[in-house]
């Protein structure tokens, strides 16, 4: 009974190791992220939106910087002609007013940052999501990123799927622009509109 086992044991063995095993080619590519984000037309619409905005909020906090170094000058000449008196108070107002610019200058940075942080998160979130898609629709395995967030530190050339990515991307982009461009008779909020 042992050697029937013992022989059974080898057959299967032996059948099992004549078996072709099957190996699946793992697919891989990489995307530098840095020219990704530096081509992608969203993210530079996305990128002059905020520095108009920043520009045309910053007139007038810079209207008030360049009346503040007016004062300031006028301030110089006139502290000896007022006496020490006078001086002490204008400087202390003056310094005063320094502080609150300052401020608001921190304030303007500080929300221009957060609003364009959110939309950049939502950004960097679909192209993430895109690249998924991507991968799956044309057998990766695996696409890593290089660039800024490096996680890749070699990868031959002939890997990189940037350009199709960014042409992709930009395409589905336009694409969303066409469709928003149906809507044309109504009016556009300057805030929300692409280039």
């Amino acid at each position: 009974m042992k050697k029937a086992l013992v022989i059974i044991a080898l057959s299967i063995s032996v059948v099992a190791c004549n078996k072709p095993t099957e190996v699946k080619e793992v697919k891989t590519a990489y995307v530098d992220t840095s020219v990704l984000m530096k081509e992608y037309t969203e993210a530079k619409d996305l990128e002059a939106k905020y520095k108009a905005q920043a520009e045309e909020k910053g007139k007038q906090l810079q209207a008030e910087i360049n009346r503040f170094k007016q004062d300031a000058a006028n301030f110089q000449s006139q502290a000896q002609a007022n006496g020490q008196e006078w001086a002490q108070k204008r400087g202390a107002e003056l310094q005063k007013r320094e502080q609150q610019l300052g401020y608001a200058q921190q304030q303007l940075a500080q929300q221009l940052q957060q609003e364009s942080g959110a939309e950049m998160d939502s950004l960097v979130s679909g192209v993430k999501k895109f690249i998924k898609d991507y991968g799956k629709k044309n057998g990766y395995s695996y696409i890593y990123g290089t660039g800024d967030a490096a996680t890749v530190l070699y990868a031959e050339e002939k890997y990189d799927i940037t350009k199709e990515i960014i042409k992709e991307l930009n395409d589905k982009y336009k694409a969303g622009d066409k469709a928003e461009g149906k809507d044309a008779d109504k009016p556009a909020d300057s805030t929300t509109t692409k280039k």
